[in-house]
C-alpha cells in the first residue's frame, strides 16, 4: 500500500514517526503552514518557519525515504492578530518556491472580518502564482463557515476545481462535493472523522476528489491514520485500486496542478546547514 498524506504537521512529530510512516507505507507527505499553539508575535518568526519547512522537514523526511513538500501562507486564527497580518505581504517571495505546492492553510477558525479579507487576499495569490489552495474549514459552526467559505471562493479569480476544503464531515460533505472542489477529511483518535466514519462517507459519496489525511500535530493524534483508514477500506471489501486512488492517486493529482511535484527521493547531503538529525559516530 503506498500513501500519500497530503497534509501532516511534521514539525510537530519526532523522527520515530517518519519512521513508523515509512513502514506503514507513506512515501510523501504535504506539510501545511499552521498555528504553532504559542501565539507568534512577529512576522519575522513565520518567516523562519516557513525557511524550515522549506529545508530542513524536507532533510528530516528524505532521511526515511519520503519526499516532503508545503503550502504557504498565514493561517486564518492568526490572521486576526494586527501583528501578524504583515505576513500576507511576505508571501509572494515564499510562493514561487520549487517545494511549495499550494497556498494554505486558509479559510476560517472564528469567521472574523479579518478572516475575510486574509482568506479573498490568499485566495488570489493562489491565482497569481498558478497554485491550488488548501483551505482549512472551522471546526466550530462548520457548515455556516463551509458555506461562507463557498461564498467567498466563488467570488475569486481561482476556480473551485483547484481549491482543496478539508476538515470535512458528514454535515459538509454533501456541500462541498456539489460546489466542485476537492474534498478533504481529518482522521484523528477523539475529534473529527475516525476510520469507520471516513469508510461509510467514502461508500456513500465515492472516492472521487477525495482525500484523506492525519493531520498530525502537537495535539492528540496518530501519523499513522492514513494506513488504518487503507486497512479499513480493505476490510469492508473496497478494492486496492479504491484505497491507492484514496491515499495516492487523489493527493498526487491535486497537489500536481502546482506543477511542482516531485515524487522522488534522493540521496541527501550528511548535514542540513551545518546540522545532522543523526547522533553519536563520526
Amino acid at each position: 500500500m503506498r500513501i500519500f498524506d497530503p497534509h501532516i504537521h511534521m514539525t510537530s512529530r519526532t523522527t520515530d514517526d517518519y519512521e513508523a510512516m515509512h513502514a506503514a507505507g507513506v512515501r510523501a507527505v504535504v506539510e501545511p503552514s499552521f498555528w504553532l499553539g504559542q501565539p507568534r508575535t512577529s512576522p519575522a518568526t513565520f518567516l523562519d518557519y516557513f525557511d524550515s519547512l522549506l529545508g530542513w522537514e524536507p532533510f528530516r523526511a528524505a532521511q526515511y525515504g519520503i519526499a516532503h513538500h508545503c503550502t504557504i501562507a498565514l493561517n486564518p486564527k492568526e490572521a486576526n492578530d494586527p501583528r501578524c497580518r504583515p505576513v500576507l505581504d511576505e508571501l509572494p517571495r515564499y510562493l514561487v518556491k520549487d517545494q511549495v505546492v499550494a497556498v494554505g492553510e486558509i479559510g476560517y477558525d472564528s469567521m472574523t472580518p479579518a478572516e475575510d479579507t486574509a482568506l479573498a487576499a490568499q485566495l488570489q495569490l493562489a491565482a497569481d502564482h498558478g497554485l491550488p489552495a488548501l483551505v482549512h474549514t472551522p471546526h466550530r459552526d462548520k457548515l455556516a463557515g463551509l458555506r461562507r467559505t463557498l461564498d467567498v471562493i466563488r467570488e475569486s479569480a481561482l476556480p473551485p476545481e483547484r481549491v482543496l476544503l478539508d476538515h470535512l464531515n458528514e454535515t459538509t460533505v454533501k456541500e462541498a462535493k456539489d460546489s466542485g472542489c476537492w474534498l478533504g477529511f481529518s482522521v484523528y483518535p477523539d475529534t473529527k472523522m475516525d476510520e469507520e466514519r471516513m469508510v461509510a462517507l467514502l461508500r456513500a459519496h465515492g472516492s472521487e476528489q477525495v482525500l484523506v489525511n492525519s493531520a498530525a500535530d502537537w495535539g492528540r493524534s496518530d501519523p499513522l491514520k492514513t494506513r488504518k483508514v487503507g486497512d479499513l477500506m480493505l476490510a469492508e471489501g473496497f478494492s486496492e485500486d479504491d484505497v491507492d486512488r484514496v491515499l495516492w492517486r487523489n493527493p498526487v493529482a491535486f497537489y500536481g496542478l502546482s506543477g511542482r511535484l516531485t515524487l522522488d527521493v534522493g540521496a541527501t547531503d550528511a548535514t542540513h546547514e551545518g546540522n545532522s538529525v543523526l547522533r553519536g559516530g563520526e
